[in-house]
């Protein structure tokens, strides 16, 4: 892989990528990446969990060798990982330092410069002229402007002195994102970058990437900053011939490209499968036919049926040779997620909550009403109950004081925050035992949600990805066809694909649907249902 680099770069920069393949583990991991982002583009970078987005950003920052294929690369590189190593002496300042050690080469050549040509020494015009481009186009005397700027934006902590190791991992993050906004890169590589921001640090870094004058790589399951600020998308999920797509037009364009080649996809497949399986049945008529001898009219003498058999015995031939030239060359195309029809009962109370308070977590006394049908959307900010009220809703939690009511005939299904710890029983067990303690016979198939591929089923859920987990407990909680179905932070862990799925489907179903979300663009999709703020 060959890597170069400049100093600085501003228009010029570009970072590219051709037929980059990486195997670890004995897993592919990345199959045949190519991508090409200069000035002004911003990338964004979307994908199932363990479909190899934060190993991508390592093989761009040359952190990782890939197996095959090339990387080039042109300008400052500036990286934001998920996890930042400490060390008990480092200090937010030598954080600072260190993402604006560049700044400060520059300013510490310019200042040699500048006396190289007070002192008249041979060459030291051209030296300063040099030094001091460089230093206007780092903007370098501005540069810890910048970085205070996005430290207090970024609820971040200002102190230089302050150990690294002292700060929670949120925190730690912020001042290393703070950096990399303020050091103006000419390339930034992104992962998660949303992690641990509140609305204002949302809004901070959505301005400070839409005008960034070099190029950004960004990693993010955050559905409304991909709308806000990509330019293309990238989409490691599988695909009809295993490469990566890119897809212009922002996340619009990524949204509608990919569901189109999705359904080319499936309708090549299922265009497969039928010619085969006409082709199977071609071959068992032969078959049968030959097998039962042909049968001619009464009368008919045996020198037909001798003259017809070899005929019968070609055609069986031919119909095995056209079976076995045929192949289903293009693969199953991924689940798609499909919602159960769920639970009605129009006009009937099925869930209401009077005066419900809990010690140390809801304060203030709440009380609301939910009939099929209904949607409420529950926020506020970390802290403020809405995990806490969820869980009352569901029976997992008495109320301090107040009372819940649900009606008996009601099925009440509850995704919490957080999954359980996994358990050693395979994900079909996890499931059917799920269903089993329900008492219901409503249920539905898991196989039938489009939520876990077939190899996942026969897996300890303990050995499944934490997206995977995920998606098991989602279709435990879709499992009985609930009338009130309660989902806290449902996009945890999911990809945009599946959200974007799953909030359709929400719109569309008979159920009452309760939302405690900070996602975005969950918010603005349901923009129009009522809201309750903790």
């Amino acid at each position: 892989m060959s890597i170069r680099t400049e100093l600085p770069a501003r228009a010029r920069a570009h970072l590219t990528a051709a037929g980059v393949h990486l195997v670890r583990g004995g897993r592919p991991v990345l199959t045949g990446v190519d991508l090409a982002v200069s000035a002004g583009d911003r990338l964004g970078v979307v994908g199932e969990n363990g479909t190899g987005k934060t190993t991508l950003i390592r093989v761009l920052a040359g952190e990782l060798t890939a197996d095959r294929g090339t990387v080039h690369r042109v300008g400052t590189i500036g990286v934001a990982d998920q996890e930042i190593p400490v060390t008990p002496a480092r200090t937010v300042g030598d954080l600072i330092d260190l993402e604006l050690a560049e700044v400060r080469r520059v300013l510490h050549d310019l200042d040699a410069a500048t006396d190289a040509l007070v002192e008249g020494h041979p060459g030291a015009e051209e030296r300063y002229a040099e030094a001091l481009a460089a230093a206007e186009v780092l903007n370098a005397w501005d540069a810890d402007r910048q970085v205070e700027i996005s430290l207090a934006a970024l609820g971040a902590v200002a102190d230089r002195d302050r150990p690294l190791a002292t700060l929670s991992v949120g925190q730690r993050y912020r001042v290393r994102l703070a950096c990399l906004l303020g050091a103006g890169h000419d390339l930034l590589l992104l992962d998660e970058p949303t992690n641990h921001l509140d609305s204002g640090g949302l809004e901070h870094l959505t301005a400070r990437l839409r005008e960034h004058p070099g190029a950004v790589v960004l990693v993010s399951h955050d559905r409304a900053l991909l709308k806000d600020v990509v330019t293309a998308v990238l989409d490691l999920e599988p695909s009809r011939d295993g490469r990566p797509r890119v897809y212009g037009g922002g996340y619009a364009g990524y949204q509608e490209g990919h569901q189109a080649e999705r359904e080319r996809w499936e309708q090549e497949h299922r265009a497969q499968q039928r010619e085969h399986q006409r082709l199977a049945d071609d071959l068992s008529a032969a078959q049968n036919r030959l097998s039962t001898g042909w049968r001619p009219d009464k009368g008919t003498g045996k020198h037909t049926r001798a003259t017809r058999a070899p005929g019968l015995v070609r055609a069986v031939h031919r119909r095995q040779e056209d079976l076995a030239a045929h192949r289903v060359d293009v693969p199953a195309p991924p689940l798609r997620f499909q919602t159960p029809e769920l639970g009605d009962m129009p006009g009937v109370p099925l869930l209401r909550a009077d005066g419900v308070t809990l010690h140390g977590r809801l304060a203030q006394s709440w009380s609301l009403l939910l009939q099929s049908r209904d949607r409420l959307v529950i926020t506020g900010r970390n802290g403020a109950g809405k995990s806490s009220l969820m869980a009352v809703l569901a029976g997992a939690i008495e109320p301090t004081s107040g009372v819940v009511q649900r009606k008996p005939a009601a099925r009440v299904a509850w995704l919490p925050q957080e999954s359980p710890v996994p358990a050693r029983r395979t994900a079909h067990e996890e499931y059917e035992a799920a269903v089993a303690g329900l008492g219901t016979s409503a249920g539905v198939a898991l196989s039938e949600l489009g939520l876990l591929p077939s190899a996942a089923l026969g897996r300890p859920v303990a050995e499944l990805s934490i997206g995977q987990q995920r998606r098991l407990q989602l279709a435990i909680a879709l499992a009985v066809r609930p009338h009130v179905l309660l989902l806290d932070e449902p996009t945890n862990h999911l990809s945009a694909r599946l959200v974007d799925e799953l909030t359709e489907a929400l719109s569309a179903t008979s159920a009452a649907v309760v939302i405690a979300t900070h996602d975005r663009q969950l918010l603005r999709d349901t923009a129009d249902w009522p809201a309750l703020r903790l």
